[in-house]
């Protein structure tokens, strides 16, 4: 048997962080059509994403890039967070 591993968050995911961490509540359909909307127009603000940004380092046990908490959009957000969780794997 073996288990396979996929190391990118997925919108849903995204979806799920941003109302665990910040309290935001968003549709994961509304956040993929809207994805190079800016964050503010879901109302997540920067402490928010950085919320996100220490969550998904806790429970992926990686640091992701100091530019991950300034990305501007989910669509730039997912793109850097997915390549650096590539590039650890």
């Amino acid at each position: 048997m073996t288990d396979q591993v996929t190391a990118q968050v997925t919108v849903e995911e995204l979806a799920a962080l941003m109302r665990r961490t910040a309290g935001v509540t968003v549709d994961p359909r509304e956040l993929a059509e809207r994805a190079e909307s800016g964050f503010d127009a879901f109302g997540l603000d920067s402490l928010g994403l950085l919320g996100i940004v220490g969550e998904l380092e806790k429970s992926h046990g990686l640091d992701l890039p100091d530019h991950a908490e300034r990305c501007r959009t989910p669509r730039e957000f997912l793109r850097c967070v997915n390549g650096a969780l590539t590039t650890e794997v």
